[in-house]
């Protein structure tokens, strides 16, 4: 159990991509008591505004619960930024930080083995949510690269991993891969709610050790508490 990041099998993670700290504060105050709240993820947006250290010493006034910072992207830069990057992230308290490894595969080693030297685990995207991503649907990835992303980062110790919410299909296929080369997979799913994706749906199609990332129907609520635990039963 040591090595996981969130310590129960299925969670909701909010993702805190809001712009006021007052608000932030509020959602991880009306939740931090919630057994399945797994994590918060941290926003770019928030962290340029007010400093990661800000951030996470305002959180932990409430919980011990892991923060994960989603920079939106991270690790698409040259393979030398990523050591400060992280270095700076593991010394002002995040638990986690997810990459989308789009800068290829040198920078996607480099980042991950720099995070591994620091202790700083690393979730590994692939596929995204949004419509024009990979080529046949009208973006510039191509349809085969997340699935290498995918699999060089389990080849390299990664067992945790961004896929779609809100596209089980994809879930499955990159389930099965990971199975595959002997990787038992730990999946986080943003693409809820405003996005269309369905938390049931997407919970059968990851299995027993899935969370679920939820923003806009958290941070928008007017009852905060009580949004998550109607998330929550839906598992």
């Amino acid at each position: 159990m040591a090595n996981l990041i969130i310590k129960v099998p299925q969670s909701i993670i909010p993702a805190c991509d809001v712009t006021e700290l007052s608000r932030f504060e509020e959602i991880v105050r009306e939740t931090q008591s919630i057994s399945k709240i797994g994590a918060y993820k941290i926003s770019a947006v928030l962290g340029l505004k007010y400093s990661i250290p800000k951030i996470v010493e305002i959180a932990r006034k409430y919980t011990d619960k892991p923060l994960i910072y989603d920079h939106q992207k991270a690790g698409t830069d040259i393979p030398d930024t990523g050591k400060d990057f992280i270095r700076v992230l593991k010394e002002s308290g995040i638990d986690a930080l997810i990459i989308f490894p789009l800068s290829g595969p040198v920078a996607q080693l480099a980042w991950i083995n720099y995070a591994n030297e620091i202790g700083l685990p690393i979730i590994s995207g692939g596929y995204m949510t949004h419509k024009g991503f990979v080529s046949s649907d009208g973006g510039y990835i191509t349809d085969d690269a997340p699935v290498e992303m995918y699999t060089l980062s389990a080849k390299n110790g990664v067992i945790d991993f961004v896929v779609p919410g809100n596209k089980p299909d994809i879930i499955i296929k990159i389930k099965s891969l990971l199975v595959n080369l002997g990787v038992f997979p730990i999946f986080y799913s943003p693409g809820f709610v405003s996005q269309g994706g369905n938390i049931s749906e997407a919970a059968i199609a990851a299995g027993a050790n899935w969370h679920a990332i939820v923003g806009r129907a958290i941070y928008e609520s007017k009852d905060i508490k009580n949004t998550v635990l109607n998330l929550i039963s839906q598992f």
